[in-house]
């Protein structure tokens, strides 16, 4: 991964990268819809209206972090069949993820960032650009994406944005929009998701668990034994094993049922009502 950022202050923001009248408009509006924003439909129908026509997605990944923790929530929306559940739990993968290396990018200058293996890094300004292999971009089924934060170490929650599948090719227009529309976004996250305690009070053991691990607490969570996770997963019985061991310890539990019941109530897991 190649990082760079541009901070010449004496070059002006060029045209394009300014919003025209009727984005203005847009904006505004978009902006006194974020202030109604309450729930998850809210957000994911805000997100498919006005704000596609500033910044026109298909996939959002979000993180949610507060100062006690060293990790973000993440959740995602996606109104894209080739992205699920898989290609995000790769995606926020610890160090290794693409939504881990662009938060590592901007927690380096604060700036938007820019994936992407198309740009030249040195053409930019007010912004970071990480150049990643398109390999990597066209598995993780987000292609091009764009990612913005708001708030620190010193901030009581911070937040982290990722939009993927774009449907116009990356630019600096796209950094600009983010950048101005970060901070409504900010608060409307944390409107959205102050129901779910585990945005702030969620163990930091808890928060260490990588997304295998996630993958086989979903599984022990509606029951499965190890030798069946192991043939739905093609992994050797002794390695479910060993991740199972590793979740009950993080989780601070004793068994499977107690890690498959505080998993439900941290919202480690998908819960399906039968």
């Amino acid at each position: 991964m190649i990082i760079s950022s541009n901070f010449n202050l004496d070059e002006p923001v060029k045209a394009e990268a300014c919003l025209d009248d009727e984005q203005r408009v847009v904006f505004m509006e978009v902006i006194e819809e974020s202030l109604r924003l309450s729930q998850r439909t809210h957000l994911f129908n805000w997100l498919q209206a006005g704000f596609q026509y500033l910044l026109a997605h298909e996939v959002m990944i979000f993180g949610i972090k507060s100062n006690e923790t060293e990790d973000y929530d993440f959740e995602y929306f996606t109104s894209s069949r080739y992205f699920d559940e898989t290609r995000f739990n790769e995606a926020i993968e610890r160090e290794v993820g693409l939504v881990s290396q662009a938060l590592h990018a901007w927690k380096k200058t604060a700036q938007p960032v820019l994936a992407t293996n198309q740009m030249q890094a040195n053409e930019f300004n007010q912004y970071s650009v990480i150049n990643l292999p398109q390999a990597s971009l066209k598995a993780s089924e987000m292609g091009d994406f764009l990612a913005h934060g708001f708030g620190d170490n010193h901030t009581r929650i911070s937040t982290f944005v990722v939009f993927g599948r774009l449907s116009k090719k990356i630019s600096n227009n796209h950094s600009r929009v983010l950048e101005l529309i970060m901070p409504h976004l900010h608060c409307a996250l944390i409107r959205v998701t102050s129901n779910r305690s585990s945005v702030v009070q969620v163990s930091k053991s808890a928060k260490k668990i990588t997304g295998r691990e996630s993958e086989i607490l979903q599984w022990v969570h509606m029951g499965k034994t190890n030798w069946e996770i192991s043939t739905i997963l093609d992994i050797s019985p002794l390695t479910v094993k060993n991740h199972v061991q590793n979740i009950l310890r993080k989780l601070d539990v004793q068994n499977r049922g107690q890690a498959a019941v505080k998993a439900a109530k941290l919202g480690l897991v998908k819960v399906r009502n039968n």
